[in-house]
C-alpha cells in the first residue's frame, strides 16, 4: 500500500476516465483528491483547492484539449510547486506536448492511455514503487 494522498486536477469533460482513474489508483492503495470535488456550496473555491493541494504529496495534472485552457491549471500547477510538491502530468496524446506550459515541458509526464494503464505506470514511475 502506497499510502500517498494524490490530488487530480482536470476538466468536467474528462470527468468519466478520471473516475475510472481515482478507483484504479485507489485499488492500489492511494488516497485520492479531485480538484473540485468536497467543496460545499458557499465554500471559497481557491480556499478549498489550497487545502486539498496542502494535503496531497503528488499534484497529477490530466492535460487534455479542454484541460489545457482551463484557469485553475495553471492555478494547480503554479500552486504545487510553489509548494514543493511532486507534480505528475498525464497528457493527452491530442496534446502537442510544445503547447504544454513550460514548467510541464520541463518534466517527465505519462501519456493518457486507459485509466487503468495509466494509474499502473503512475504507480511505476510517479512514485518508484
Amino acid at each position: 500500500m502506497y499510502k500517498q494522498r494524490v490530488f487530480i486536477s482536470h476538466s468536467v469533460s474528462d470527468e468519466p476516465w478520471v473516475r475510472e482513474f481515482t478507483d484504479s489508483l485507489r485499488g492500489l492503495g492511494f488516497e485520492v483528491e479531485l480538484d473540485y470535488h468536497n467543496i460545499r456550496l458557499g465554500d471559497s473555491l481557491a480556499d478549498a483547492l489550497e487545502e486539498g493541494l496542502r494535503k496531497s504529496s503528488v499534484i497529477v495534472l490530466l492535460v487534455t484539449p479542454d484541460s489545457i485552457k482551463r484557469p485553475n491549471l495553471f492555478f494547480e500547477m503554479g500552486a504545487a510547486i510553489g509548494m514543493g510538491k511532486r507534480l505528475v502530468p498525464v497528457v493527452s496524446s491530442e496534446v502537442d506536448p510544445a503547447e504544454l506550459p513550460a514548467p510541464l515541458r520541463e518534466r517527465q509526464y505519462l501519456v493518457k492511455a486507459t485509466p487503468e494503464a495509466t494509474a499502473q505506470e503512475f504507480a511505476l514511475q510517479a512514485v518508484g514503487a
